[in-house]
C-alpha cells in the first residue's frame, strides 16, 4: 500500500461557545475486496471502517465506515469551542493499523 498522507483543517483559535468547523481528508486506496489485479489477483479487503475526533480527552465525533467509502475519505464536522487543547483524530483500518493526527486549538 502508498504511503499514508492526512491533511486536516482545524482553526488555531475561537471564542469560547463558538462553533467551528474541521475539516480532515486520509489519502488511503479503501479497498473494498471486489477489485483485481490485471493478472487476476484479487485485491485483499483494506478500508478504513472507523473514525473518531477526541477533544480533551472526550470523543466529539465519531463514525463507521463500510466498503461503499470512497478512495481518500473526506470528512467535515463542528464542534463547539470548549477549552483550549488538544484534538485527536484517529482513523482505524481493517489490517489493524492506527494512523493517527492532532491539532491544538486556542479558545480565547
Amino acid at each position: 500500500m502508498s504511503e499514508i498522507r492526512i491533511r486536516k483543517s482545524v482553526p488555531g483559535s475561537v471564542r469560547r461557545g463558538e462553533v467551528f468547523e474541521i475539516k480532515t481528508l486520509i489519502a488511503h486506496p479503501m479497498d473494498n475486496g471486489f477489485m483485481y489485479t490485471r493478472g487476476g489477483v484479487r485485491i485483499q479487503r483494506q478500508i478504513i471502517h472507523r473514525f473518531e475526533a477526541v477533544y480533551n480527552g472526550k470523543t466529539i465525533f465519531q463514525a463507521d465506515w463500510h466498503v461503499a467509502v470512497s478512495t481518500n475519505p473526506f470528512i467535515s464536522f463542528f464542534a463547539v469551542a470548549a477549552e483550549s487543547g488538544m484534538i485527536e483524530f484517529r482513523w482505524y483500518d481493517d489490517n489493524g493499523e492506527v494512523y493517527t493526527d492532532s491539532a491544538e486549538i486556542l479558545v480565547t
